[in-house]
């Protein structure tokens, strides 16, 4: 159904002159290349996100369902795939960035195969290092272990298996690349829009083919059928392990309260964060513009506009609930911008050799690749090559609780037993996976107490609740503004903080001190008691009382 780009005479060639081996080594070496950076600063410390997955990870390796003892809108795909990730790479930070190391390399050799599907051999190897380079970036914290890697990998494998049934007509490949759009949503609520996508390609595919209306109805069946599977399976496990109603809760209620934002804030975020998100490899960039622009110019485009717009519109989709925009969230959007910068390569060329006047001209459009992906290489060499795993941590999240965290949390692993409840008042779920100790409380994060929104009383009231009929042995106060948001609201906040405030004087004793600056200083035992912080930012260790 869909004609190879290499098998077109006329198509490449100058690039059908290569041989194979030569695109498959240069892929090696690119997959090779970003995964020693990777590995080189895979001791990072853990941040916000990826102390939330570690934690529900580790507690899922020991038999605790989701929504238990952490409370969170995200779904349990992304949880069970660091479950398997820490079982297979140890409960370390450095476990888990080495798992995302393979997650990226595969999603790296996946987008290579989709865009040879679609556009050859040229486009693919510039796609892939395209996508390598973008996504292994500060700038979109391409070096934490987000959801958004999670989506990738499935939905990049399902539009592929996509583009082989409809060549086939194979009902087994409608479901499973059905079953792997279910998957990408299982990761993350953002992956729906590579549902949508497939579903929407399949129809204007099957239109353009003339099918029947009833072999397009039962594909669409067929591929709706999988994509459900992997969401009805999951209620279906959490329903049994007795967890249901807070999955349903924190998934489709809160979440739903948690994506109001004004439209105004929505776009001023985007602009943002996009230029962010771009800066370092803005020529690559400027390159997938060219490939989209390649709709209105060149005839194997417009052949593929459907394909081609349609991933890009979904993918920007991907971007857009809750209009947080968040530079991690740019993750779900670099597969198309790094495949539109190989089209416009490989397009290019092609224009090039087919004019006898410019054929010598050809290797230019190979030529600027190269220079964008080195301009991209050398704007993050220090990160790169340079910094060590705590400097590269610092250089993109600055002076917060994330490294204080670490020593943090091994003070309260010593002194506490195994079967310890804790809490940390703040939004630092790290901690709890690095002490390896229970919650005492399934409020893991602040900002759905100090923020305003229609469940926020009866959350504060179950909080409380907890804490109290818990006891937790340790209790961590994290004083710092971006672990809670501005805790400067009305008179419902102020005694909801005072009431907080008045449990930890009352059952609870200073032991510790994380005094974050330049250089942190810690304090323990008794020295604690009447230290004086120095800084803003401050991690109190409280212990209870006899």
């Amino acid at each position: 159904m869909f004609s190879r780009p290499e098998a077109t005479a006329v198509s490449q060639p100058r690039s059908s002159r290569v041989p194979a081996f030569l695109y498959i080594a240069l892929l090696l070496c690119t997959v090779l290349l970003f995964g020693l950076i990777r590995y080189r600063l895979r001791a990072m410390p853990l941040e916000r996100d990826e102390g939330e997955y570690a934690y529900a990870g580790q507690l899922l390796l020991q038999r605790i369902p989701p929504y238990q003892l952490a409370y969170n809108m995200k779904l349990p795909g992304i949880y069970a795939a660091y479950a398997i990730v820490l079982a297979a790479f140890g409960e370390t930070p450095a476990g888990i960035h080495v798992g995302l190391l393979f997650i990226n390399a595969a999603a790296t050799l996946l987008l290579f195969c989709l865009t040879l599907n679609v556009f050859g051999r040229a486009a693919a190897l510039a796609a892939a290092a395209g996508y390598a380079l973008l996504s292994t970036s500060f700038s979109v914290m391409g070096f934490e272990a987000h959801a958004t890697h999670f989506v990738v990998v499935p939905a990049i494998l399902a539009i592929l298996l996509l583009r082989k049934a409809l060549e086939s007509q194979s009902g087994w490949r409608f479901f499973s690349s059905g079953l792997l759009c279910g998957i990408a949503l299982l990761m993350k609520q953002h992956g729906i829009f590579f549902v949508f996508f497939c579903l929407f390609y399949l129809v204007a595919s099957e239109r353009k083919q003339k099918s029947k209306r009833s072999t397009l109805a039962r594909h669409a069946a067929v591929l709706i059928s999988g994509a459900v599977l992997p969401y009805a399976f999951s209620c279906w496990l959490l329903y049994r392990a007795g967890v249901f109603h807070e999955f349903w809760f924190w998934t489709v209620s809160y979440a739903g309260e948690y994506s109001k934002i004004g439209l105004h804030r929505a776009v001023h975020t985007f602009l943002e964060n996009f230029r962010t998100a771009a800066e370092p490899a803005a020529p690559i960039w400027l390159l997938a513009a060219v490939g989209l622009s390649a709709l209105l110019w060149n005839a194997r485009a417009r052949a593929e506009s459907a394909f081609l717009g349609g991933l890009f519109c979904f993918s920007f989709l991907a971007l857009c609930p809750g209009g947080y925009f968040r530079p991690h969230y740019f993750i779900l959007f670099l597969p198309v911008t790094a495949m539109l910068a190989g089209v416009a390569v490989s397009l290019a060329t092609e224009k090039l050799a087919a004019r006898q006047k410019s054929r010598n001209l050809a290797i230019v459009p190979a030529l600027i690749i190269v220079v964008a992906f080195g301009y991209s290489v050398w704007q993050q060499r220090e990160f790169y090559f340079f910094l060590d795993p705590d400097s590269a941590f610092r250089a993109t999240y600055g002076d917060g609780p994330f490294l204080p965290a670490v020593k943090v949390a091994g003070y309260i692993k010593e002194h506490s037993p195994e079967d310890a409840r804790i809490a940390v008042l703040g939004s630092e779920p790290e901690i709890y996976f690095y002490a390896k100790r229970h919650s005492a409380t399934g409020y893991i994060y602040m900002y759905s107490l100090i923020g305003r929104q229609k469940y926020t009383a009866p959350m504060r009231e179950q909080m409380i609740g907890e804490l109290k009929s818990n006891c937790p042995e340790y209790l961590i106060y994290v004083d710092v503004w971006d672990s809670w948001g501005d805790r400067n609201g009305d008179a419902e906040l102020a005694a909801f903080l005072a009431r907080l405030q008045l449990f930890m004087n009352e059952q609870y004793e200073k032991v510790g001190v994380a005094d974050i600056g330049d250089s942190t200083r810690y304090i323990w035992g008794d020295a604690a008691q009447t230290y004086l912080p120095q800084s803003s930012k401050v991690l109190y260790v409280l212990k209870r009382k006899n």
